[in-house]
């Protein structure tokens, strides 16, 4: 979290609200985010098959989430039919907030819940003493949160544990985190909850349905890893070529009048390396034979996006094998130097 002294507007979730002659506190990234990006690492940590939204507004967590390749289904639900704009749980009334822990807890019963609400405790590093938005019924302090879900998780056999994003500034770390987060998991039982007979009643009306291939399904996951594939080495051929160009035009010591003589791969200065980059650094290197260019696969599996889609070498070679030209040996990907389409 960066903070700044400047006299400037206040900054909470994106909103944005005058308030001259007073310290800000910016958080980057911003804090929807950081709460977005912490369900998405636990989606990938426990590899869920179905996930639903509560309060679920524009939609953009779903977004997020679609390309996860355990996903089957992913699922949206809010008040707002036509809007869709954000109603979590501080949104509710008092009655509505009584029945959540049945119809969640009881009814849907999932082996993980994520639940995230405002900090009250927090608010008062900001320059304004009431709730953070306009339409909070109520926003609770970490105590108060607190023994509420332990009440929750008990009457629900589930289990609790709580942590938070928005990191506060230094000096002030005994408000916690501007927005806390409790992680709710289904403890096992002898026999799982029968609710089949329970099926056939719809509690929600379906708004909208789309449909997106499943990373699950081989077809679709092979589509993926090829595209993937073929975007990194296009890429490298064309950084490699970039090289071989600017080689081109260094002249000799040995042969001034002659700038051609001298024919060695390399950019004129190293540039910073890309994240997704770093991980490929101890990996077999392109090369060139004749009008050949060749990538080791063993390059390609180390891009984190192909390494997501694939796992291994060994999978990766027979996801792209009917689609890509390898060499002789099936260790590198095979494309013509010159002749490969720019774009």
């Amino acid at each position: 979290m960066e903070e700044n002294n400047l006299e400037c507007n206040s900054v909470v979730d994106g909103n944005v609200e005058e308030v001259p002659d007073k310290k800000v506190i910016k958080f980057n990234p911003p804090l929807y985010r950081q709460r977005y990006e912490f369900v998405k690492k636990l989606v990938a940590q426990h590899e869920p098959k179905k996930v639903a939204d509560l309060g679920c507004g524009d939609v953009f967590l779903l977004r997020m989430l679609k390309y996860q390749k355990c996903l089957e289904e992913l699922v949206g639900v809010d008040i707002n039919e036509e809007k869709f704009k954000w109603h979590g749980i501080e949104h509710f009334d008092s009655e509505d907030l009584a029945k959540f822990p049945e119809v969640v807890f009881g009814y849907m019963s999932p082996a993980m819940i994520v639940i995230s609400t405002p900090n009250s405790d927090f608010n008062s590093l900001f320059p304004y003493s009431d709730f953070r938005d306009l339409d909070h019924k109520f926003e609770w302090s970490r105590m108060e949160f607190q023994t509420w879900a332990l009440d929750v998780a008990n009457r629900y056999n589930y289990s609790v544990e709580f942590t938070g994003v928005g990191e506060p500034p230094s000096g002030a770390e005994d408000v916690g985190y501007c927005t806390q987060i409790g992680i709710f998991h289904r403890k096992a039982q002898a026999t799982e909850p029968d609710i089949s007979e329970q099926q056939g009643q719809h509690v929600y009306q379906v708004a909208y349905t789309t449909s997106y291939p499943s990373l699950q399904q081989i077809k679709y996951r092979r589509r993926v890893v090829v595209y993937e594939t073929y975007r990194e080495v296009h890429r490298m051929r064309r950084k490699y070529k970039m090289g071989l160009t600017w080689c081109e035009l260094e002249a000799d010591p040995e042969d001034p009048d002659n700038p051609r003589r001298k024919f060695t791969s390399g950019l004129p200065s190293p540039q910073p390396l890309k994240e997704a980059e770093k991980s490929t650094e101890m990996t077999p290197k392109p090369f060139c034979i004749g009008d050949k260019f060749y990538v080791p696969l063993e390059r390609i599996i180390a891009y984190p996006k192909v390494k997501h889609l694939c796992g291994n070498v060994e999978e990766l070679r027979a996801l792209i094998a009917d689609a890509v030209e390898l060499n002789c040996s099936g260790s590198a990907v095979q494309v013509d130097l010159d002749h490969y389409a720019d774009c």
